[in-house]
Parts: structure tokens; sequence; C-alpha cells
């Protein structure tokens, strides 16, 4: 069992009509409940290390807890940058040994996204690292990725087989309604499939990412709030809504805030439940114990990846 890049994994999900869970990690416990509930489910799995990780962990503490994994959960993983600023900070990545890097230049006009993609993928895959791209923006905040409604844009379908074709990246992001952070929408939830069905009907066989997928599970919000939280009208998206699109052609789901809530939850309702704790072993066992049972219900009934390892 090793750390591997995530080009078999996707172009599995896409022939299977599933999709693998992107999980954003931070510290032991996390990565601890994510690769046991895939490695007791059989399921692939992607660790994703956001700009806000690297500076609270550390690139080099996380790529030693993915390499313990491994081991432990003796299955494949893939350890991928999440939405990497520049070149420079893809570079350090590969160098420091991630298996896949996304490089977003989203914000950059067309002609300079597909510079910078390409130089990415020049350099990542003469090492055997595979890249992601990203075309539109998504609205919302997440660690360094801050977004506001009036700049975020749809994906337009008619850009991706020239991106694609003059990068070489090996999957795509596309923005068709979903958002970073915890409030996503205000009213009901919509994601355009017709855009989806477009980029995939131009790209056939080529793996479509979603970024901003949390579902912003309310069991977790209701926890958090009962016991001194105050997160609102926090609104996620559907998962049903996932489900269909990873019966489609989106091979990547990438899910952060659901897996925040749930550890968070965990904390909070200890510490309220018992002030006298305050050894951090106690505490931190519920709230990864949380993730997992969110990592297994997600691996299960919306991503659909279950015993795809079998």
């Amino acid at each position: 069992m090793a750390l591997v890049n995530t080009k078999k994994m996707l172009a599995d999900a896409y022939k299977g009509g599933y999709a693998i869970g992107a999980f954003n990690i931070n510290n032991m416990e996390i990565i601890q409940a994510i690769t046991e509930a895939a490695s007791e489910l059989r399921s692939p799995v992607i660790l994703q290390v956001s700009a806000g990780a690297r500076k609270y962990a550390k690139g080099a503490y996380l790529k030693a807890l993915a390499d313990a994994a491994v081991k432990d959960a003796n299955i494949d993983l893939a350890l991928h940058l999440d939405h990497g600023a520049d070149f420079d900070i893809c570079k350090a990545c590969i160098d420091d040994g991630f298996t896949s890097v996304m490089i977003d230049g989203s914000h950059l006009s067309f002609e300079d996204n597909i510079a910078v993609t390409k130089k990415v993928c020049e350099y990542a895959h003469e090492r055997n690292v595979t890249v992601e791209g990203e075309l539109g923006q998504l609205a919302g905040i997440e660690d360094d990725v801050n977004v506001s409604a009036e700049n975020a844009h749809y994906t337009d379908p008619a850009q991706v087989e020239e991106f694609v074709n003059k990068t070489g990246v090996d999957s795509l992001a596309i923005a068709i309604g979903t958002s970073h952070g915890a409030y996503k929408f205000k009213g009901e939830a919509m994601l355009r499939f017709d855009i989806l069905e477009e980029v995939s009907r131009r790209l056939p066989g080529f793996p479509i990412v979603l970024h901003g997928a949390s579902s912003v599970i309310p069991e977790y919000v209701k926890i958090i709030n009962e016991n001194g939280g105050n997160l609102g009208d926090a609104k996620g998206v559907p998962e049903d809504m996932l489900r269909k699109a990873a019966s489609m052609a989106v091979c990547k789901i990438n899910i952060d805030s659901d897996i925040r809530l749930a550890f968070t939850a965990g904390i909070r309702q200890t510490m309220r439940a018992k002030p006298e704790v305050f050894d951090p072993r106690t505490y931190l066992t519920v709230s990864r114990d949380n993730v997992r049972s969110l990592v297994a219900h997600k691996i299960k009934n919306v991503l659909g990846s279950d015993h795809k390892l079998d």
C-alpha cells in the first residue's frame, strides 16, 4: 500500500458511476477517522490539504501522518493539495511528496489560467503527480479562499475543451452552484446540472470535480448551537443532489465544512456534559468518532464508493 496519484481512482469512479471523497485534513484525529472509515468500507479516498491546514499543521507533519495512515489503514491513499494559489506552492507540495495538486487559476484571465495550469502540469507529470485545474469561480469563504457572490461565476462549457487540451490537466473543478463554507444558500439550493451535462458532453470520460460540496448536516449544527455555538442559518448542498452529480461525470467531491462541524460538535457536547474533563483525549475521541461516522455515511450514501476496492 502507498500514497498514489488520483489518475486510476478517478478513471474507475467515472466508469463506475460513483465519486471519490476528498476530505480535508487538519490533524491526526481527522486523518485517523477518514482513513479508518475508508478502510472498513473498502473505499478509495483522497486526503486533502488546504492552505490553512499547511499553515496550521505544516506540510511535513501532514505528509508524515498520511504515510502513517497508509500503514495503519492498509489501503492506498492520495494526498492532494487543495486550491494551490500559484506554481511555487504546487511545486513545494510536489517536492514534499504530495501525489496530487490543484492549481487554482480561476481568478485569472482564461489565458493566464491556461498558462499557470500548463506550467504546473509539466512539472507534476514528470514526477508522476496528477493535477486538478479550475474553470469558473465558487462563492464563499474557506481558509484562504474568499470569493464574493458578485465575483463568482459559473463555468462556461464552451471553454473546457480548449482549457483541458492546452494544459494537459488530469481533472477539472467546475462551478455549477456549490459554494465554500457553511452558509451556501439563502433560499432553496440549486445546482446547474445542465452545465455539468454540457461539460461532460464536451469532455467524454473526463473526471469533473465539485468543490464546496458539504451538506452542513443539521444534526451537527443543532448539537453545536445547543452547546454554546451560534451558527445561525448554516445551510449546505442537499445530499441527493450530490449523489446525482456522482452518478454523472463528477468523480471527486470535496468535503470540508461537514468535517469541521462533526469535530466541533463532539468537543462542545463533551465539554458541556462533562465540565470536569481537561484531558484532550476524552473530547477528541468523541470528535474522532463523529468524523468517522460522518465519513462512513458520505461514502455509503452520497459518494457510492463503498467496496470499490474489493
